[in-house]
């Protein structure tokens, strides 16, 4: 249902690195780069992150109650998504651990321009 999801960056060239790191053991690569935005996946028919500067010149600015969630196959990779994120940069939003017993497991960062991220495993 989702084809992506866009954040606004300071630094485009940063924030690409970032993510593909980030996501690296899943494959992750620069699926389209059209110049002031950059698509992040494994496949452009699949769902996608999309980094760019703001189209109107201004300064990105986080979204107050928004969180980008990423899904995780299992709490250690949920874990080791936010271990990586946070040695690539980010910054501590909640340890990993088990928010909902027996049905929700996270960990939050903010990335660099502090945009909201969570790793999570349902069940």
């Amino acid at each position: 249902m989702i084809g992506y999801v866009t954040i606004g960056v300071s630094d485009l060239k940063r924030a690409t690195d970032f993510y593909t790191n980030l996501f690296s053991d899943k494959g992750a690569k620069v699926v389209i780069d059209a110049g002031r935005i950059v698509f992040i996946g494994n496949d452009p028919a699949a769902p996608m992150l999309a980094v760019c500067t703001p189209y109107d010149g201004d300064e990105c600015a986080v979204g107050n109650g928004n969180m980008i969630a990423f899904a995780a196959a299992s709490k250690d990779e949920a874990k080791a998504l936010y271990d990586k994120a946070i040695s690539l940069g980010a910054t501590d939003e909640g340890e990993p651990g088990q928010r909902v017993p027996d049905r929700f497991y996270g960990a939050y960062a903010r990335d660099l321009d502090g945009n909201k991220l969570c790793f999570y495993v349902f069940g």
